[in-house]
């Protein structure tokens, strides 16, 4: 009687010796085929330190080399990775409200240049183009065209002066 070892847990099971000539009879049940058959590794979680299995895919693509075992775990490093400087969106860190500062102000709320006064186009621009300079003199409202016509078309544009 040609008895085996299975591959995974090591139990000793019977296999027709046909089937062994086939190259079946690796593993004693459908459980141990299946761990059998599973590629990649166990990974420990980067945030939580959790052991969670990824496949090979997994393993290649990620870009941080950092492996994690939910999509929340990812989150939490990825708003404490990407805050502050490293953000592709961070400016200068000063952190002051433009629009409350003119606000303030008893400026009229209209567009500097085509005298649109519609509240939801209206943004502020800087005069002197330095984003740190928030005195109230070198903010004026402008509606999003108009903005957008200063910082590209500088040249035939200089209308506060």
């Amino acid at each position: 009687m040609p008895d085996v070892r299975c591959k995974i847990c090591g139990n000793e099971f019977y296999v027709k010796p046909s089937h062994q000539k086939l190259g079946y009879g690796k593993y004693c049940s459908r459980k141990c085929h299946h761990q059998g058959m599973r590629k990649g590794k166990y990974v420990r979680c980067h945030v939580c330190k959790k052991e969670t299995w990824k496949q090979p895919k997994d393993l290649i693509g990620s870009k941080s080399e950092y492996y994690f075992c939910t999509k929340s775990c990812q989150t939490q490093w990825r708003n404490k990775y990407y805050s502050g400087v490293l953000h592709p969106n961070w400016k200068s860190g000063a952190g002051v409200d433009y629009r409350k500062l003119l606000l303030e102000t008893c400026i009229k709320k209209e567009c500097q240049k085509c005298k649109c006064n519609d509240k939801r186009v209206l943004v502020v621009h800087h005069i002197d183009k330095d984003r740190t300079n928030n005195n109230t003199k070198n903010l004026v409202w402008l509606c999003l065209n108009c903005h957008y016509l200063v910082h590209n078309h500088e040249e035939s544009i200089i209308w506060w002066l």
